[in-house]
């Protein structure tokens, strides 16, 4: 009898813990589509609200490594100046993989419709941690 109500508990801790990760899962995902939906919009600060305000912020491009929110919304900033410049976002989520409750790592591909500028696109991965309650990007690496 015992073993059944250990069974019974380990089951329902674990029929709990998948109902977490796929509501995690499903807040990760909206939040890439605000992204996406802003950078259509031709809005770069409203992008970048996915990001982990902080200094330690980590973004990972051609040009190497940026530290911080701020310098990472100035890189954008200049490298997509205008809405011709920025085009149109589209994100493919290859892979979703949480590593803990409060860590979840992204992979996907990303393409820029740009009708003026030329289509550009790539891969990326996305480290998210659940900072304070809330689902934030803490390192990107496109390319």
């Amino acid at each position: 009898m015992k073993k059944r109500f250990l069974s019974f508990i380990l089951l329902l801790m674990s029929l709990n813990a998948l109902s977490q990760t796929n509501q995690d899962k499903k807040t990760i995902l909206d939040i890439l589509e605000r992204q996406t939906q802003a950078w259509n919009n031709g809005d770069v600060t409203t992008f970048m609200k996915g990001y982990w305000e902080s200094d330690s912020l980590m973004y990972i491009g051609k040009s190497g490594v940026t530290y911080g929110y701020q310098k990472t919304l100035e890189s954008y900033k200049k490298n997509y100046p205008d809405k011709s410049a920025m085009g149109t976002l589209k994100f493919t989520i290859i892979k979703v993989e949480f590593q803990s409750p409060t860590v979840c790592f992204l992979v996907g591909k990303w393409a820029l419709t740009r009708p003026e500028k030329g289509d550009i696109g790539g891969h990326y991965t996305l480290l998210w941690r659940k900072i304070n309650k809330q689902w934030v990007i803490v390192a990107d690496h496109s390319s």
